[in-house]
């Protein structure tokens, strides 16, 4: 079915929102309107804010995330004498309108993995190094905000000062790219989200996750799906002994319940790797560490290689302190992370804000290729403001590079 027109003159590119032209380079105007039709969103008449219309400006708001929306929309398009824009209630019932499916279907077609085998610290032994973690985000004080997301207790001074929602990211660590996330109520535990997550693993993924993910049954599930896993685990975990190895690791075999462990059944053998972190400047300096793997040689995956991979995993606490402290900063005039006032809106700012880090991640990661230097010397906020303020001046055809 043909999309009604967009009554809003276009510009001398022949696209209404003229100014976000440079995005095409990694967001199509031919998958947004692809996305459109596969998730029914067809306007049945001529109007000023079509569906595509919307996508486009709620792609804008993760980029131009200081802004209202009414002022994202000025953003979107060049200045024309006497044009009369939209008010703010007009574009917010065009988003209700739209809802979240486009964006979460335009998510899954755009964002994948950036990483090739010349990419530094994202491969080990050919397998790419993947994360998974969560994050708490801030909402706006709004009833049915808090109705869907919860809001936090804060004891005996009473509730927190905002809702709020529990984000948890599959992250690929060499490039920063989140490529799969899963937003829920700030009660839901991170740990009941892990199997939706694991059907986002690459083939070739070595999962690296922290000692509040592990268990029994994700090791189960992460043996019978065949992913690889290093993970740090608790120091009261019981891990006995069943062959030391080489390198000072050994084998041990964990259980889903301490009878099973009586019975000897029910195992699942596990490598142990137990090292002390001796950097002052963190966290658990000259503290015992316990690691767990399923690469069980110690030949092929010496523990001198994997303790320090290990720590790959803050590359993704890296990604959420771009977008929560530098692409979504809070402010006076902004006190909560996100700024949509409905659920609805939430989930769809949450999608903008991923697929604009993706833009910046994407061009960073060519840029970085095209200069022949490490991406990690490139700076995340520069480049950043850098698309805000150069975003105008590019098409869809232009050699953009994130340079000042």
């Amino acid at each position: 079915m043909r999309q009604g027109r967009c009554t809003l003159p276009p510009g001398i590119s022949g696209r209404v929102c003229d100014r976000l032209a440079g995005l095409e380079q990694v967001i199509s105007s031919g998958a947004i309107r692809q996305v459109l039709l596969a998730t029914g969103r067809v306007n049945s008449r001529a109007c000023k804010l079509t569906h595509e219309v919307m996508l486009w400006v709620i792609l804008a708001m993760g980029i131009f995330t200081n802004l209202p929306i009414r002022q994202v929309f000025k953003q979107t398009r060049f200045a024309r004498v006497g044009e009369d824009l939209p008010n703010r209630s007009s574009l917010c019932h065009a988003r209700q309108r739209l809802g979240v499916a486009p964006m979460r279907r335009l998510f899954l077609e755009t964002v994948h993995l950036l990483a090739t085998s010349e990419t530094p610290c994202a491969f080990y032994h050919g397998m790419r190094l993947m994360g998974i973690d969560g994050v708490v985000m801030n909402l706006p004080d709004r009833p049915a905000n808090e109705k869907t997301f919860g809001r936090p207790s804060g004891g005996d001074r009473g509730m927190g000062a905002f809702p709020q929602l529990r984000k948890v990211s599959l992250v690929e660590l060499g490039t920063h790219v989140e490529t799969a996330f899963i937003a829920k109520t700030i009660t839901t535990s991170e740990q009941t989200v892990i199997p939706a997550l694991l059907n986002y693993m690459p083939e070739d993924g070595l999962l690296l996750w922290d000692r509040g993910f592990c268990s029994y049954e994700h090791m189960k599930m992460l043996k019978r799906k065949d992913i690889s896993i290093l993970a740090r685990v608790k120091n009261n975990l019981t891990l006995k002994p069943i062959a030391h190895l080489s390198d000072g690791s050994y084998l041990a075999k964990i259980y889903p319940k301490p009878y099973d462990r009586e019975k000897d059944r029910n195992d699942i053998v596990v490598r142990v790797i137990h090292y002390i972190l001796d950097d002052p400047e963190r966290t658990g300096h000259d503290e015992e560490q316990v690691l767990i793997t399923n690469l069980l040689g110690e030949k092929l995956y010496p523990a001198e290689e994997l303790i320090p991979l290990y720590h790959e995993r803050w590359e993704h606490e890296l990604v959420y302190d771009e977008q929560k402290t530098h692409q979504d900063s809070r402010r006076a005039t902004k006190p909560t992370h996100l700024r949509s006032e409905t659920p609805a809106g939430v989930i769809q700012e949450l999608f903008a804000l991923s697929l604009a880090h993706f833009v910046v991640r994407a061009l960073m990661f060519e840029s970085a290729a095209m200069i022949e230097i490490d991406r990690d010397r490139m700076s995340f906020t520069g480049c950043f403001q850098i698309l805000q303020c150069r975003l105008p001046e590019c098409n869809a055809r232009s050699e953009y590079s994130l340079q000042e």
